[in-house]
């Protein structure tokens, strides 16, 4: 090519986004009227490779189709740019029909399929290339971990190992990815084979080979030989360091951790982020904020990776605060668009009770994936916006297992038990793998709507599957037994089950008093005490619901107090309505007027309801009276207190109020809701 065609060609290299493809056609224009265009391919190449960069393709193609002259690299070009675009399947149909195919072409095939996880079509590319290089293998090993099959990845590597040609293609990011997959297989034992072919063969002992073996062995909690290969190494660095600490951490020896990470002198935010995310790691997110703090004034610059750890601490102390600190900050340097940020981010403002500012940012997000989404599943769930989360699980692109089970769960809380059924069915239709999440959802559900048939065949099921012991399965099915009137089957489940935190108690104690059995309850409390498990604002509600069902005051005036005082717990407002409704029941009615009086919250209409029963039933008049007209204040088109005010008129032979009243609700057109039953439908 003469000068100023070079110039022209390394001009068009540069047109590399759709804000330049102005200057690529007019370039294209330009060679087409001085007639080099057919005669020069490199020429018509670059003008390929510029309309795919320039995210034109449908320009590439009419191109590419009137080329009277092609070779490997047009069609490269052509396949590689329709793979970058997303159009997989345009990319797999012209490689289809492609005549001759270089390594270059299968690679591009191979690995396009395998990031997008799609991994039957990358294998049966795999399987069908003549020689596979280290890039095919690499590509298809590492998409096996990626996507959470370590045992394929293993698999595939004895197949390239068993085969004298191809252990050629062997190289360290090949082993490296394979001994990622031996840890989370904990597979120590082959994993170590693998190291030991590493020396035999005298391999190169690099960075990345280090720290996965680092990685390996610390994770089995090897600590002798995760040193021993860091002694190996002339110079570990931070990656190599950090498994080390992460191994430390994974095993709970966050002293251990600290010491690696103390004798380190020129420390990179690769280990100020594993330090950290040990500590989150271990429960300790008041000290992983403290060394964020420290890592501030030492001037080593965060990313992404500790601001997501940060947050991830935030939301586990409920430091609200803080957090919006960590947003500013993200903002300020650039990384708010990260979708592990921003994931993060979304789950601190939902855990610490700020929903409305989740949805906000969501709201303003460019860029999302698949836990994101799923994170505002449970989000929008949370506050009730259901629809917006449907709106979202319909949408995504790629669902996984926690999409479909923040769903159901979303469903069951929101007043839908039917729908997230149905969802389940689905997941079984499609043959999608179930956990214990999606099951004991889907019980939950059964037990909204008291579906004992359908309930027990998912028990059956969870049987078959070898799971009816797990807490959160037997946790559930209590529950749904308790809610489905079957309260000894219930404590049957309770008995048989591991009970190693204060969640099953809770199930069963709730099952006691929302059957009306308050002695049980209390008795049952009595043996959580003396298990040494702790109370939770939860166990709280069902005990004090529990003598309300049984119009135990004193019992109930005891743990109210015991609640403030001896465990302090602060009282929420339905433990409040509680004690004032076992007040009103025993007649205890200006105790459960006091009660309302001095409790930090406003009282609603439930709470004056209970209040104006206890009035009528026994023979207060004049209370009612007061009760009955603060209700009609806070309720104007509450019924109840309408009927109970003119009634009370009625007793007290105060005929004319009475039928004052009853013009009044016809007036305002308030009407007495009319009763109906299951049978009804």
């Amino acid at each position: 090519m003469d000068t100023s065609i070079d110039y022209l060609a390394r001009l068009l290299q540069s047109c590399n986004t759709h804000h330049s493809i102005h200057v690529g056609k007019q370039l294209h224009l330009h060679f087409l009227k001085k007639g080099i265009l057919n005669s020069t391919l490199p020429i018509a190449n670059r003008l390929l490779q510029m309309y795919m960069r320039c995210g034109n393709p449908t320009d590439a193609l009419l191109l590419f189709d009137e080329m009277p002259l092609r070779n490997c690299f047009s069609w490269n070009a052509m396949i590689e740019g329709f793979m970058k675009l997303g159009h997989k399947e345009k990319s797999l149909q012209l490689f289809n029909v492609m005549p001759q195919k270089n390594d270059f072409s299968w690679n591009m095939l191979i690995s396009g399929f395998a990031k997008a996880g799609e991994l039957k079509t990358a294998r049966t590319l795999f399987n069908d290339m003549p020689r596979r290089n280290a890039i095919a293998w690499n590509s298809m090993i590492h998409c096996y971990v990626r996507n959470g099959f370590a045992r394929e990845a293993v698999r595939l590597f004895k197949e390239l190992n068993s085969n004298l040609v191809e252990r050629l293609q062997c190289d360290a990011f090949v082993l490296a990815t394979v001994i990622g997959a031996c840890a989370d297989l904990a597979a120590l034992e082959y994993g170590k084979q693998i190291h030991s072919h590493i020396l035999v063969n005298g391999l190169d002992f690099d960075s990345v080979l280090g720290s996965s073996l680092v990685n390996l062995y610390g994770k089995r909690g090897d600590f002798n030989s995760a040193n021993h290969v860091l002694n190996m190494m002339k110079e570990p660095d931070d990656f190599c360091l950090s498994a080390l600490i992460s191994g430390y951490a994974n095993c709970g020896k966050m002293n251990d951790a600290r010491r690696v990470f103390d004798r380190t002198t020129d420390t990179s935010s690769v280990l100020w982020n594993s330090m950290i995310s040990g500590y989150i790691s271990n429960n300790e997110d008041t000290e992983a904020l403290l060394l964020f703090h420290k890592m501030r004034r030492n001037g080593v610059l965060e990313d992404a990776s500790t601001l997501a750890s940060v947050l991830s601490a935030c939301s586990s102390l409920g430091f609200l605060e803080h957090g919006k600190q960590v947003h500013g900050h993200a903002c300020k340097v650039g990384v708010i668009d990260d979708v592990i940020v921003a994931s993060a981010l979304l789950d601190t403002y939902s855990k610490c009770g700020m929903p409305s500012d989740a949805c906000k940012l969501f709201s303003e997000l460019k860029v999302y994936d698949t836990i994101l989404l799923n994170t505002m599943i449970t989000v929008y769930s949370s506050c009730g916006r259901i629809e917006d989360a449907k709106h979202i699980f319909r949408t995504m692109p790629n669902k996984s297992l926690i999409s479909w089970n923040s769903m159901i769960v979303g469903l069951s809380q929101n007043g839908s038990p039917i729908e997230a059924l149905d969802l389940f069915c689905n997941m079984n239709k499609l043959d999608l793998r179930m956990d214990k999440f999606s099951l004991a959802s889907v019980i939950s559900a059964c037990a909204n709507i008291s579906s004992l048939e359908l309930g027990e065949q998912v028990f059956a099921r969870v049987t078959i599957i070898g799971l009816d012991s797990d807490q959160i399965i037997s946790t559930s099915l209590v529950d749904f037994y308790c809610k489905c009137g079957f309260i000894k089957s219930g404590r049957i489940l309770f008995d048989a089950m591991i009970k190693s935190d204060e969640i099953s108690w809770n199930s069963m104690l709730m099952g006691y008093a929302t059957n009306g059995q308050g002695y049980e309850a209390l008795a049952l409390f009595n043996e959580m005490r003396n298990t040494g498990v702790k109370p939770t604002i939860i166990t709280f509600t069902a005990i004090l619901s529990a003598c309300d069902h049984c119009g135990l005051v004193k019992e109930g005036q005891k743990w109210f107090d015991a609640m403030k005082w001896q465990y302090h717990i602060d009282p929420e407002i339905e433990h409040y309505s509680c004690m004032v409704d076992l007040f009103a029941r025993a007649g205890c009615l200006y105790e459960a007027v006091n009660l309302i009086e001095q409790m930090p919250f406003e009282a609603d209409v439930g709470m004056w309801s209970s209040i104006l029963r206890g009035c009528v039933a026994h023979g207060d008049k004049g209370l009612g009276r007061k009760v009955a007209e603060r209700m009609i204040e806070l309720d104007p088109e509450n019924a109840c207190a309408y009927i109970q005010l003119s009634s009370i008129f009625a007793t007290s032979g105060e005929w004319e109020k009475s039928s004052l009243i009853r013009d009044i609700m016809r007036e305002k057109h308030v009407g007495k809701l009319p009763g109906c039953s299951w049978a009804d439908g």
